[in-house]
């Protein structure tokens, strides 16, 4: 990486409204993921495996567990001024929220001025991916462009569920147009049937990014948006990049998981990220130590598999088991349990997603479902089995059948 002064910024203010019920108590990149993890984890350690030690972490709803994830998690004050820092609303220009991600950075200047930073790398807190920084800040000198914008290939077919970047034809490390979710998009010249989706990461030089949001901050017809305003103005002066991720070499990384990115804003893409990281060679892996994935390093004892009271030996599939967890004679498959977990004596968890403290009673039945934390499933319960039933129990059950259960919720047959 470039010799210059490099800042970080993770835009975290968003409320997540497509992941209820597991955002109705705690902002989206709180939400656990993988067991272990918060969903924000992967954008910090991100930067911080990319050599970044100045990062700021805007915040606005229902911050608290988050604010209270990253001050216990990502601790490294005192590294020749390194810090990561939460930032809530500060209302600095006037009793208001942040009205988008463009508004939050413009509420947030002042951290700008104090560090006066070369380059400013600015990511969402909500993805699922490993990508070195480094090599994109190097890409973002090299072309002279006001801001670079990482892109993902994806099959054209998906062109209309991301914003699409389309390649200068005169040169292709420039963006031509910028469209958000079309419906006509034009493959790439090299691979007529992808697209370059944008990722929501920006590499920006801190004056024009300083420049650019004050301008949008005037605008009365701007939703002051990063993706949606700021970027296409860079566009349409000619001085916008993209940078492939398919340049991009993270240490460790396998052919299998090498360019994987996901937006896990559904409760169905939620769902099956997890399910990308069960499998013997994984889609997304966790033990990549070249690369690590920083999180909370809990204080508990290992997960314990015992055999029940009768003497019947439960069975683990496929599935990841956090620390603090007890199974005793239960069976589980192509799940992911989080921390102290206890599931009892003939309990089934099959195709699901468990978060911390969750306990599944004798004989109970847990099938294609996240249980958030703290839920309770009673004995001889089920949950995910009878669709209709859980409706009637006021649970969300999303179309492709997966059913969610809140924070704290009991479940009784």
């Amino acid at each position: 990486m470039a010799s210059k002064k490099i800042f970080g910024i993770v835009l975290a203010g968003g409320e997540g409204k497509r992941l209820m019920p597991l955002t109705a108590d705690r902002a989206k990149p709180a939400v656990p993921f993988g067991g272990n993890y918060r969903l924000i984890d992967f954008a910090l350690s991100n930067l911080i495996n990319s050599g970044l030690r100045q990062i700021v972490v805007l915040t606005q709803y229902k911050s608290h567990s988050l604010d209270r994830h990253v001050s216990q998690t990502w601790s490294i004050e005192g590294l020749l001024g390194a810090y990561v820092a939460s930032v809530p609303a500060q209302q600095r220009l006037g009793k208001r929220w942040f009205s988008g991600s463009a508004d939050a950075i413009l509420q947030s200047l002042n951290l700008l001025r104090d560090e006066k930073p070369d380059i400013v790398v600015v990511v969402g807190a909500d993805h699922v991916y490993r990508m070195d920084f480094a090599e994109m800040i190097d890409a973002h000198i090299a072309s002279g462009a006001g801001v670079t914008v990482a892109a993902i290939r994806q099959p054209i077919s998906l062109a209309d569920q991301f914003g699409v970047i389309e390649v200068d034809p005169d040169d292709p490390t420039r963006i031509g147009r910028f469209l958000e979710k079309p419906t006509d998009a034009t493959g790439l010249p090299d691979s007529p049937d992808e697209i370059l989706a944008s990722m929501g990461n920006y590499v920006f030089d801190a004056d024009v990014l300083i420049d650019a949001v004050l301008r949008d901050g005037e605008k009365t017809d701007s939703n002051h948006d990063m993706g949606g305003d700021i970027v296409p103005d860079f566009v349409s002066r000619g001085d916008a990049a993209v940078y492939d991720l398919n340049r991009n070499e993270v240490p460790g990384a396998t052919e299998r998981d090498r360019y994987y990115w996901r937006d896990v804003g559904t409760i169905d893409s939620f769902y099956d990220a997890h399910q990308d990281l069960i499998s013997a060679l994984p889609i997304f892996n966790l033990y990549n130590t070249a690369w690590p994935i920083f999180s909370q390093q809990l204080n508990s004892p290992p997960a314990k598999f015992v055999r029940d009271g009768h003497g019947n030996l439960g069975t683990t599939i496929d599935s990841i088991v956090s620390l603090g967890s007890l199974l005793s004679g239960a069976h589980v498959e192509r799940s992911v349990l989080g921390p102290w977990c206890t599931l009892d004596s003939g309990s089934k968890v099959v195709d699901s997603v468990v978060f911390e403290r969750a306990h599944i009673g004798p004989g109970a039945t847990v099938n294609r479902a996240i249980l958030d934390k703290d839920v309770v499933i009673a004995e001889g319960a089920t949950v995910g089995v009878d669709h209709e039933a859980d409706r009637a129990r006021g649970f969300t059950v999303t179309p492709s059948g997966i059913t969610v259960v809140g924070k704290g919720v009991r479940v009784d047959q």
